[in-house]
């Protein structure tokens, strides 16, 4: 099928997304860390310095969307999915970070299910789950 070097390399990039979701409370400044973890429909939203939530939100989306563009290059070898990946991930970025800083700088209480959903998008690798069977029905039908 593939070559082992390619497989151990899939194995490394989906290790370090793990490995970044593992370590989320030591790497990045992210107090809807917990927020999230409690009962949040319930409570208030925490003390956040916007600046820095932003700066360290960024900073995990792009290590991800890194980490993703590799694992979409190892699995289908072709430049131009890498930058169409690429142009999507921009995309997103910019209108999932308008709506991750209208909900951090007006938190109320009946939006923190779609805040939180928002969030997710850009701390976790959700468009790779979303990307890497689009492309292959993709290449499949090509």
């Amino acid at each position: 099928m593939r070559n082992p070097i390619t497989i151990i390399l899939l194995f490394v990039l989906f290790g370090l997304l793990v490995l970044i979701r593992v370590f989320e409370f030591d790497l990045f400044y992210d107090p809807y860390l917990m927020f999230f973890k409690n009962d949040y429909l319930h409570i208030d939203s925490p003390r956040r310095e916007v600046f820095k939530l932003t700066m360290y939100t960024t900073l995990r989306y792009v290590l991800n969307s890194s980490i993703s563009l590799g694992i979409i290059y190892l699995f289908f070898k072709d430049k131009s999915i890498v930058k169409f990946s690429i142009i999507v991930f921009v995309i997103a970025y910019l209108i999932l970070l308008c709506l991750f800083l209208y909900f951090v700088i007006h938190p109320r209480q009946e939006d923190y299910y779609l805040f939180f959903n928002f969030r997710r998008f850009l701390i976790q690798p959700i468009l790779l789950l979303l990307l890497l069977p689009a492309f292959y029905y993709y290449k499949l039908k090509r």
